[in-house]
């Protein structure tokens, strides 16, 4: 809150939500059961993918929900039930790892953890070595990871937690992962209480087994999947994870997320001129001559093969030298492999070997082998880099059991490979021992551009983390973790053929590439675990029947779905380590996050009931216990089974009441109306979400998802969120700094399309500024109608009917606007016009007064809009200024005020603002077009309103009105119109020159030009009827408006129907000083200027503008002084006992001057004309009060 100018309006605003939220709690406003009624009230129920608990939610999280909220809000309008139920993950890994990195680093580094400083020689020592081009490492400078900015900089996960703004002692409690389950839930639920979302909190709860409830319900999941042959056991691809010995999901993953099913790209990699040592161990293998020996490097990211500098082996690892299946060229050499025997069995499995190659062959002890250490130091040749030659060097860390033995080096994009590069350059003791020169170390190449970390991210974040060693593990993983994810989402490749593009577009095409140019072998691993088969011919065409069923709201997401269901198979859903629920027939396995979270939008239906906490420790209103509910009970419940569970085994079912209960909500909830969620869930979360509701619910569609809207990640300021640059909010900071209504109306604002959006700061004060003056200004208003200040009974002619319109209008489309999710809109819409549209009405309204009906009419529209967006305010000025019985969170959508829209009245209004808006224009060319350095203000203007084209443009309309109907209603190019116009006979002179120009104006416009409505707009009568607001609001003394057949001089072409002209000119006046005669009253005088010409209307009315408080009834008078100049001089004060001195001026009167004299005369209807001096000459009041200076 430091630095912020005033936050007095801030707090007022805070005040209020907090009033308005404590009131619907005590309402409980947002709590819903089921309409079990015989004509139910129709629903609506949305769900978000539960948030993850290991930290407070940030904007990224709000953006997401914030579409649910806002529809939840319109739908509410609507008159439906709406339910928001919300749930909050805990399963999966990253609470698990979190934990246990804290207990490690109490471990190493005691309690309080003191992590060893990075003195000035240790810093020294990760300098790059001489033979490192610098601008290698300079390039790195600067950047800011990722990485950092999610921890704030942190290295240390005790470090990251002090980010969170904990203490040493809390921190110690973390190092439980139950701790992270007690912590989180309840600051989650708390912060969004605080940004008011419609949400039954009564519908929450944890994940894992810490909640036997869920705990069950998952349990009943799985069974049902299995049952249906959905989940197998066996060999697939997959991603393994070495260090927690299972399948790394898409959700925990390290490297690789969304990248789909586990597949390695073996790169071969020829040896091009053997060493001699590697020449001699070579030779005992008897290859035929002309062989062609590779070593084959598995890698999951072909697309950085453009990168290589080396490859790794491993000097102690004894690798097989195999030969390769035969291509069918005839003269094609023989070529052989250089790998494990591990990965050799997999290939012969795979077919990638020869035919002569066998399972006994490989795995026979007696089978000659190839130590690494004879090949180190062997040059070779690369597929895609650039160096003619790289070298095999040694890597210690290469596990035998893991891919091929054989690893490819990239050290621009992999933090392995350019540390192991690093310490091989700084000891020299370590190049000695296996007879590398510096020669051998290439330097990194710059392939993969990547937002904030340029194009040597590995050496990036190696620089940023003070990354000293191979062994600093913890650091590695942390960096390779950021690197592989962000450079596969938000990678950009510079180099190759496919230059310019994303990575995550181009990867599998320049694996394709590598494969067909025989320079690369595609080859799996597998490993025997559980698995979903969503590769199944029978279930992928249910959900493509599902999807087929699904409003995503976009083209776009349509087709990601539909590419997700082409390369989609198989995703294994077990794991060992983590927390989450044990696989119920095989327990040594947890079930993963993603698939854990497929079909728990059911389980909100009925939880309510089941316990009262989001731990599942207190049993709900039902009084049923976690034992009870068992799979054939929730079968029951979610309609699987019409006979209920029998009552004569153990344990004892529900009561059939209960149950009845509990299937009673799930029938009238279900199916899920609306799920939002970020875009990057789709090729996995969303997806897996139809998969396994046409699985568990296949003989009932109308159970199937009906709605997924999904937007892009939301940037702050136009950059992505970074704690280390302090560009992030979390939720509980911004509405402490925006509130949450003006936090809302930014975040409506922010974006809807799949493309990312930009939360503005400024926005959000702007909001907060604006919602604060419009609650003022509805207090003002609402005050002023009780006190009956402003206009009632029937409404004027044009202003009042059209602000009428207007609202009507408004109505509609910020309905359609709420009904597409398109939010943006609806701010643009449904607040920022509607209040335009008011300020409109205000203006034209100035002299008249406001109509108080329309006034309220127009507040209460306005509130119920923005309701959905700006709850709180709404419902605080709703309540407490119109004084409403209920919430407005119980009102309807507003109905049109009229059962059809006057169009002509919009028409007119728009015609008017938008000829203003060209006066405007034209009165800043009249002061441009002036010498001196003070311009002079036109005081007179005149409008001449054209019914007709010239004769020339005319022509040319009819001939562009041909060639649209001609032309399907488009216009042709400029070519074929100008072949068509030039023929023409209005066409000489200058309108020849003039006539493309004039084509060009009418294409920006066709809708003005030649549209077939006519007679919308009586020009003349309109400007007619506005010519007090024309004249104010172009502060004017006196306007004109005639038909320019009316003009007495030929007038410009550049006026056209539609399209008036203004003239401006600045006339002489005279001042003359007006005499207020009544006494008492404390006003004795005004001045105002008298022009040539103005009648004694126009100087009522002027006096009326000048003067607060004289009203436009009539009363006014003007007299004049029958003495003339001398007696008005010498006329005593106060004047009310000598009426008799002066003469009332008579309606038709008229004024002019002697601009040498400095005189006015006041001339009659007869001609009688009386001078009025140069001083008092005038006396003016009224009935009941006085001119006011």
């Amino acid at each position: 809150m430091e630095g912020r100018k005033g936050t007095k309006k801030l707090q007022e605003l805070l005040e209020i939500q907090r009033a308005v939220q404590a009131q619907w709690e005590a309402e409980r406003i947002f709590e819903l059961d089921a309409d079990t009624g015989p004509e139910p009230q129709e629903k609506y129920m949305v769900t978000f993918p539960y948030p993850y608990m290991n930290g407070q939610l940030h904007l990224g999280h709000v953006f997401s929900l914030s579409k649910n909220e806002f529809a939840i809000g319109f739908e509410r309008l609507r008159g439906k039930r709406a339910l928001w139920p919300f749930g909050l993950h805990c399963t999966g890994m990253p609470i698990k790892a979190s934990a246990d990195k804290l207990a490690r680093e109490v471990e190493l580094y005691g309690y309080p953890p003191q992590f060893p400083a990075q003195d000035e020689e240790e810093e020294a020592a990760a300098e790059p070595a001489e033979s490192v081009d610098p601008n290698t490492v300079n390039k790195a400078k600067g950047k800011r990871s990722k990485a950092a900015a999610k921890s704030g900089g942190a290295s240390h996960q005790w470090d990251i937690m002090r980010t969170m703004g904990l203490t040493d002692a809390q921190i110690r409690l973390f190092t439980s992962p139950a701790h992270w389950l007690r912590h989180f839930p309840p600051l989650c639920v708390r912060d969004l209480k605080s940004l008011g979302v419609k949400v039954d909190w009564r519908r929450s709860f944890i994940t894992t087994d810490a909640n036997p409830y869920y705990d069950a319900f998952v349990r009943w999941h799985f069974f049902r999947l299995r049952d249906s042959g959905r989940v197998k056991f066996g060999k697939r691809y997959t991603v393994f994870s070495p260090r927690d010995q299972q399948p790394c999901m898409d959700h925990d993953r390290s490297s690789g997320e969304g990248v789909g099913p586990q597949e390695y790209t073996l790169i071969k990699i020829e040896l091009a001129a053997p060493t001699a040592t590697a020449a001699k161990a070579l030779s005992a293998f008897d290859l035929p001559k002309g062989a062609r020996v590779f070593l084959v490097a598995g890698t999951l990211r072909p697309e950085t093969m453009y990168g290589q500098t080396n490859c790794w082996i491993h000097p102690d690892i004894n690798y097989l030298v195999v030969p390769t299946a035969s291509t069918g060229d005839a003269a094609a050499a023989v070529e052989y492999l250089v790998c494990t025997r591990r990965s050799a069995r997999n290939m012969l499995y795979q077919g990638i070997l020869a035919d002569s190659e066998t399972l006994e062959s490989i795995e026979s002890p007696a089978r000659r082998r190839l130590r690494g250490a004879d090949l180190i130091g062997c040059p070779a040749r690369a597929p895609l880099t650039p160096y003619e030659r790289v070298y095999v060097l040694p890597m210690m860390t290469i596990k035998e059991t893991k891919g091929t033995g054989v690893v490819t080096s990239v050290p621009s994009d992999a933090p392995d490979d350019f540390v192991a590069l690093q310490d091989l350059r700084q000891k020299a003791a370590l190049r000695d021992k296996f007879g590398v020169t510096m020669d051998m170390l290439l330097d990194p190449l710059p392939i993969i551009d990547i937002p904030e970390l340029g194009d040597l991210a590995a050496v990036t974040l190696a620089k940023e983390m003070k990354i000293q060693s191979q062994n600093d593990r913890e650091k590695l993983d942390l960096v390779k973790e950021r690197v592989y994810k962000l450079g596969f989402y938000d990678g950009v490749l510079k180099v190759g053929e496919f230059a310019g593009s994303r990575v995550q577009d181009v990867k599998k095409r320049v694996q394709q590439q590598l494969v067909d140019t025989r320079q690369a072998i595609v080859y799996m691993e597998p490993e025997k675990e559980w698995y979903l088969d969503y590769g199944d011919p029978g279930w992928k065409a249910i959900a493509r029947r599902a999807l087929e069923q699904l409003n995503t709201f976009s083209e776009e997401v349509q087709n990601n779905f539909a590419a997700t269901l082409e390369w989609l198979v198989e995703h294994a859903c077990s794991r060992s380590f983590g927390l989450g629920t044990r696989l119920p027939w095989d327990p040594q396995y947890l079930i993963e996050s993603l698939s854990d979270s497929t079909v728990y939008m059911a389980y909100y239906t009925v939880c309510h009931l089941l316990h009262k906490d989001l731990y599942g420790m207190q049993p709900g209103e039902l009084g049923v216990t976690p034992d009870q509910m068992t799979p054939d009970v929730w079968d029951y419940i979610f309609c699987l089974s019409d006979r209920p569970p029998v009552r004569d085994r153990h344990p004892l079912p529900p009561s059939l009441e209960a149950m009845e209960r509990m299937r009673a909500e799930f029938s009238y909830w279900y199916p899920v109306d609306l799920r939002t969620s970020g875009k990057d869930l789709v090729p996995n979360h969303l997806t897996y979400y139809l998969y396994n509701h046409c699985s568990v619910w296949a003989d009932r569609p109308d159970l199937w998802p009906r709605a997924v809207r999904v937007n892009g990640h939301v940037l702050l300021n136009g950059e992505k969120m970074s704690k280390s640059t302090g560009n992030f909010l979390t939720l509980e900071d911004a509405i402490e700094k925006f509130s949450a209504d003006g936090l809302r109306l930014a975040l409506a604002d922010a974006g809807d399309g799949v493309e990312d959006a930009n939360f503005v700061e400024k926005m959000a004060d702007s909001s907060l500024l604006r919602l604060y003056q419009f609650a003022e200004w509805v207090k003002e208003m609402a005050a002023a109608c009780a006190a009956g200040q402003l206009r009632s009974g029937d409404w004027n002619d044009f202003s009042d009917p059209a602000f009428a319109a207007e609202i009507d209008a408004i109505i509609g489309q910020a309905y359609d606007f709420y009904a597409k999710m398109l939010y943006k809109e609806v701010v643009k819409t449904g607040v920022f016009e509607l209040m335009a549209a008011r300020d409109r009405y205000m203006q034209l309204c100035a002299d008249s007064g406001l109509h108080s009906g329309l006034i309220i009419r127009y507040i209460e529209v306005q509130l119920v809009i923005m309701s959905p967006l700006c709850p709180h305010i709404s419902d605080h000025l709703w309540r407490n200024v119109l004084n409403k019985p209920s919430s407005i969170l119980r009102e309807r959508w507003p109905v049109p005020s009229s059962p059809e829209l006057n169009q002509t009245l919009l028409d007119e209004l728009r015609y008017l603002f938008d000829s203003c808006h060209e006066f405007r224009l034209r009165a800043d060319k009249f002061l441009g077009r002036q010498k001196s350095k003070e311009p002079v203000q036109p005081t007179h203007g005149a409008i001449w309103v054209v019914k007709s084209f010239p004769a020339w443009q005319a022509a040319i309309l009819d001939v562009l009105k041909k060639l649209q109907a001609e032309n399907g209603g488009q216009l042709p190019d400029n070519k074929t119109i100008a072949m068509r116009v030039q023929s023409l006979s209005e066409l000489k002179g200058k309108a020849a020159k003039k006539a493309m120009p004039f084509v060009a104006m009418v294409k920006e416009q066709p809708e003005k030009y030649l549209s077939t409505k006519k007679g919308l707009v009586d020009e003349l009568r309109l400007l007619r009827s506005n010519a007090d607001y024309l004249r104010r609001t172009l502060k004017l003394e006196s306007l004109t408006i005639d038909l320019a057949d009316n003009s007495p001089t030929p007038l410009p072409e550049e006026g056209t129907p539609g399209q008036p002209l203004i003239f401006y000119s600045a006339e002489p006046s005279l001042p003359v000083t007006l005499i207020n005669p009544v006494p008492s009253n404390g006003l004795f005088s005004l001045q105002s200027a008298i022009f040539a010409g103005d009648s004694v209307a126009i100087l009522e009315s002027r006096l009326r503008r000048a003067t607060r408080g004289i009203p436009a009834d009539g009363s006014l008078k003007l007299s004049r002084f029958v003495g003339g100049a001398a007696a008005a001089r010498s006329v005593p004060k106060p004047v009310a006992d000598t009426v008799s001195e002066f003469a009332a001026l008579p309606a038709g009167a008229v004024f002019q001057l002697d601009a040498e004299q400095r005189t006015v005369f006041v001339v009659d209807q007869n001609g009688g004309s009386k001078a009025l001096g140069q001083s008092a000459g005038l006396l003016a009041g009224w009935q009941g009060g006085v001119t006011g200076c």
